[in-house]
């Protein structure tokens, strides 16, 4: 039986401000993760719901990501005003964020992203 009913993961991995990938963390990941504990606290979800920093979720290019499992939700391009929206929809409802959720489209414009010199 898993500790957390659910458990948010947040990129904050930081590279060199020269690296063509990004980071997640200059993005705005730490905030992200800030708004999400916030948020745990204010709806009494302590200890039931978990938010982590993260290394690196290899999505930095579309990033900020945000991970949700255990229902294995993929998030990108996340912005702190995304946050309380995603948390209601995601965390409270069990469902999903469409317009920021990562499908099939979302790794393939990663996969092209990467291919550029």
């Amino acid at each position: 039986m898993p500790k957390f009913n659910k458990h948010i993961f947040i990129c904050t991995n930081e590279r060199d401000k020269k690296s063509p990938r990004g980071d997640c963390g200059r993005c705005g990941g730490l905030e992200i993760r800030t708004s999400f504990s916030k948020l745990i606290n204010q709806n009494g979800l302590k200890g039931i719901v978990r938010s982590n920093k993260s290394g690196c979720l290899d999505a930095c290019e579309l990033g900020p990501v945000v991970v949700i499992y255990p229902d294995n939700i993929w998030y990108t391009g996340v912005k702190v005003d995304d946050v309380e929206e995603i948390f209601k929809s995601s965390i409270l409802r069990n469902d999903v964020v469409e317009r920021l959720v990562a499908d099939k489209e979302t790794w393939n414009r990663l996969e092209m992203i990467r291919k550029k010199p």
